[in-house]
């Protein structure tokens, strides 16, 4: 795919390829795109609107074009299409432009690679302006009239309730639910209560069409337009210095058109982690808290968030991948909040949401990017899931010496139900994040943890509908789309009717979300800019293959996890075994020029000792330890070779099969009260991941 970007006004001479829009001055109201991005069968635009003369209160752009244009979706802007003619115009909170204040808007829609050049024409509302400036010279003397008017407009069936986010814009009530974002009447809209439960600028409020109810309600209409105007000047400064992300044509990741080289480790805890059953305020729960080394029951409480960022940053790292799950972002949710929570008080959350927010602001003050992972469909089933809809029975429903399944907990049915519409408005939730919080650190988002339990076509589809959803919210942040497995629906609810999905050679098994097999030939269709492949793949601490047992035990051909455990196979890593099988899972791609960031490796270099599980300790005696640090340098030069980047699981070390970046004093035979407390670096991570970069 040839991407170009255009800055040229309409005067200039360009390619059929691409389309560019002129300043036009008229009513002192200019436009000119900005971006424009063309793939096999689509299109997107991204335009500028900057007023050069007196304040208006809204604006309309004309483009025409030479054949009917077939626009899909568009944002910040209310767009219409009449045969080859489209009008935009402000959607409200964008309207109101003083002299040298610009705003944006954008749209897509499906081509087939060339469209001819349009013309674009820019007005002003001016009778809206001469409305203001009558309203506002008689508004100390007609107060009265006014606030009687006022009460008559918002009893008029003209006037709809809509919801005001933080200041950022107005989306209609959702009808069929009360909370979070949903999708109705093809358009996104914001539960009653969510809405409500904004802090800072932003609720319900009342948007009426009448024009005379907004022409003489001048106390009314005075303190609306304060505070559009006020929303549009910090539109229009915060467009200026938001973070721009894309893919340049090597494929390389650029913020504000800079190459950015991903640095990335994954800070968890806030998707939910799993408590003992014996826990005694909240067993067998889920809370959703990050793990900041700093526990109520540790000997010292000096460790804080920001020491672990500077910690981090002076070691190179520039990313966090944030995992998440969707009860994350409720600030009620049980979970997230109270005795439940197990760091030092005077470091505990309020809530999970708070919590987020609060890393993410935290996060830019401290030069780090962020990528949004929503990693399960519900944080009871964590890392099982594998589908927005999963069900049990789960891959550890036999698991034995195990204290952690989760049999009782289903995202197809009961309170924890998931499905692609409540998903999709998770995503337009989060990507409306930086704008929310007035930051540029979102890089993107990780649109669905480990999804191998999807055929290629079925993710496919869903990653297209994830681009929708995000893009029409937030068009300057990237999408990291993981890979498969070797099989799909496993837990659709027909556990017998497994589908084997191609991988390339039998003996190379991928890990979960490491199949990016049938990419190249049937990738997604969206822009490749927006698009970073982000598989996941590890070695024999997280999961012991097939690929991994020793040749020289021919007992052993074919199995793998417990099994070749219980039957004292012995652990061979073959690197060149190994290059061939990343190559076909997902190497090849960076060959063919697409962005690339792994987004889970790493291990416990120790295992099967160090703090591996006990149930792994036992069943691997045999094992020298060592074999995943082989692992993990081989994989380490692998991405060095290819040029590929990577987020490393994890920063911290509560994770059982593979550790962190720091160490930690816990030890499931000898100190398990260790478990929250960290150490210093483990060096020999630091040494590998280095050399990535």
């Amino acid at each position: 795919m040839k991407t170009k970007k255009l800055f040229t006004p309409l005067r200039t001479a360009c390619a059929a390829l691409a389309f560019a829009l002129s300043p036009a001055a008229l009513a002192d109201i200019t436009c000119e795109v900005t971006s424009l991005n063309q793939w096999n069968s689509g299109y997107q635009a991204d335009v500028s609107v900057s007023n050069t003369g007196a304040a208006v209160s809204s604006w309309t752009i004309s483009l025409h074009f030479t054949a009917p244009p077939q626009i899909t979706n568009s944002w910040n802007a209310s767009l219409s299409t009449s045969g080859t003619t489209v009008s935009a115009s402000n959607i409200g909170w964008n309207g109101n432009l003083g002299n040298g204040q610009s705003t944006s808007f954008g749209f897509q829609g499906s081509s087939n690679g060339s469209l001819a050049t349009p013309s674009c024409t820019g007005t002003a509302n001016s009778s809206s302006s001469s409305s203001s400036s009558s309203s506002s010279s008689s508004s100390s003397s007609s107060s009265s009239s006014s606030s009687s008017s006022s009460s008559s407009s918002s009893s008029s069936s003209d006037c709809a309730e809509e919801c005001n986010w933080y200041g950022n814009g107005t989306w209609p009530l959702c009808q069929n639910q009360d909370s979070g974002w949903g999708w109705e009447d093809s358009q996104s809209c914001i539960g009653r209560t969510t809405c409500e439960g904004q802090s800072g600028s932003g609720g319900v409020v009342s948007n009426c069409s009448s024009s005379s109810s907004s022409s003489s309600s001048s106390s009314s209409s005075s303190s609306s337009s304060s505070s559009s105007s006020s929303s549009s000047s910090s539109s229009s400064s915060s467009s200026s210095t938001d973070g721009i992300f894309r893919v340049d044509d090597s494929g390389n990741i650029t913020k504000n058109g800079q190459q950015f080289d991903v640095h990335c480790g994954s800070w968890f805890g806030l998707e939910g982690r799993h408590e003992p059953s014996d826990d005694p305020d909240n067993p067998s729960g889920a809370p959703m808290e990050l793990y900041i080394g700093n526990t109520f029951w540790a000997d010292t409480h000096d460790r804080t968030i920001q020491q672990t960022m500077d910690e981090i940053t002076q070691r190179g790292i520039n990313v966090v991948r944030l995992p998440i799950a969707p009860q994350t972002l409720d600030p009620n949710d049980p979970q997230g909040t109270g005795n439940v929570l197990k760091n030092y008080e005077q470091y505990r959350q309020d809530n999970a949401r708070q919590a987020m927010e609060d890393f993410i602001v935290q996060a830019d003050e401290n030069n780090i990017e962020i990528m949004l992972d929503i990693h399960s469909c519900s944080n009871y089933v964590g890392w099982r899931a594998g589908r927005l809809d999963a069900r049990p029975p789960y891959v550890d429903a036999d698991r034995d010496n195990y204290d952690f399944t989760r049999e009782d907990y289903s995202c197809a049915s009961g309170g924890d139900a998931y499905n692609e519409a409540a998903w999709l408005a998770n995503l337009r939730e989060l990507a409306g994040l930086a704008s929310d919080l007035g930051v540029d650190n979102i890089i993107g988002i990780d649109i669905f943890n480990e999804p191998w339990d999807y055929t290629w076509e079925e993710w496919k589809t869903l990653v297209e509908s994830a681009y929708g959803a995000i893009n029409e919210v937030n068009p300057n942040i990237l999408l990291f789309v993981q890979g498969i497995s070797a099989s799909a629906s496993n837990q659709d609810g027909t556990p017998d009717d497994i589908i084997e999905v191609p991988h390339g050679e039998e003996a190379s098994n991928p890990n979960w979300g490491e199949n990016l097999f049938e990419a190249g030939d049937n990738p997604p269709d969206i822009p490749k800019e927006r698009l970073v492949y982000s598989p996941h793949t590890y070695g024999p601490s997280v999961f012991v293959q097939k690929m991994f047992m020793d040749p020289a035990q021919p007992e052993c051909e074919g199995l793998e996890g417990d099994e070749a455990g219980e039957n004292d196979c012995n652990i061979v890593i073959n690197a060149t075994q190994l290059r061939a099988g990343w190559e076909e899972h997902f190497g090849y791609l960076r060959d063919m020029g697409y962005a690339m960031v792994v987004g889970e490796w790493g291990g416990n270099m120790d295992w099967p000792g160090g703090a591996a599980s006990i149930r792994d300790q036992d069943r691997w005696d045999h094992i020298p330890e060592g074999v995943d640090q082989e692992w993990q340098t081989a994989f380490a030069n692998y991405m060095a070779e290819k040029n590929i980047q990577s987020c490393y699981w994890s920063i911290n070390p509560e994770s059982g099969d593979t550790g962190g970046l720091y160490e930690t004093t816990y030890d499931p035979r000898s100190n398990e009260s260790g478990w929250g407390e960290w150490l210093g670096f483990d060096e020999r991570k630091w040494s590998l991941l280095e050399l990535t970069w």
